[in-house]
């Protein structure tokens, strides 16, 4: 989730005094004296001199101003909140594993869901890497659009949950922020959900676990994909 909030300057600390006024005619009123009502006998008048700068020593501000810097604190006092922008918004059509993946954000960036991939590619060198990445973790921690757009393949790294280079023969396995990996004596490499403490079994041919479901996806972008569907349930 991500907060948007203004830092607090020099100006918006000064601008803090506009909150006194429900508009900008208000602010105007302000800056009028006794002797304009006295002598003008028109609210308009006074108001119209007011604005010209005639009844300020410093500066006077243009009804744009004021609601600029007037919005600039409450943005400040109040910010907007945004919990999440899905990427996947700006895909239109797509690879089968794209539109996979748009499905599957929203769940797992509210935490409904939360998906493993599988990925295997062959680099340009023609050697082969594979590796789980945490779905959800990776919303969080990278751009998407540019997978969405087709402008870039998302690949597994040593920072993920596993990681497999063929030529070099470098394994690296990684706990994530839903998951932490572990090593069964029978199972193998399982992942345990860090929330319901359920464990996904990625092995071929077994079952993968309570409440998730296996899925291959067929796609251009890559050698192999496994998607791991786990439907977390709130611990009792």
């Amino acid at each position: 989730m991500a907060r948007f909030v203004l830092k607090a300057n020099a100006q918006i600390e000064a601008d803090r005094r506009l909150l006194q006024f429900e508009c900008y005619e208000d602010y105007l009123d302000s800056l009028t004296t006794n002797q304009d009502e006295c002598y003008l006998q028109s609210i308009a008048v006074s108001r119209t001199i007011a604005e010209l700068g005639y009844r300020s020593s410093g500066e006077t501000l243009s009804k744009k101003q004021f609601e600029r810097r007037l919005a600039a604190v409450l943005a400040y006092l109040f910010p907007p909140y945004k919990p999440y922008e899905l990427s996947s918004d700006v895909l239109v059509g797509g690879d089968p594993l794209q539109m996979d993946l748009a499905h599957r954000e929203r769940p797992n960036r509210v935490g409904i869901l939360s998906t493993i991939i599988f990925l295997k590619y062959m680099t340009k060198s023609g050697f082969e890497v594979s590796g789980y990445i945490d779905y959800a973790e990776k919303l969080v921690k990278e751009d998407w659009k540019p997978f969405f757009q087709g402008k870039k393949r998302v690949v597994p790294k040593p920072i993920d949950l596993g990681y497999y280079h063929w030529k070099s023969g470098k394994v690296v396995c990684n706990d994530s922020l839903n998951y932490k990996v572990k090593q069964d004596p029978q199972k193998g490499l399982i992942f345990q959900n860090r929330f319901d403490r359920k464990t996904i079994n990625p092995a071929p041919g077994v079952d993968p676990g309570d409440n998730t479901m296996r899925k291959r996806v067929y796609t251009d972008l890559y050698e192999l994909v496994i998607i791991f569907d786990h439907l977390v349930r709130q611990r009792i």
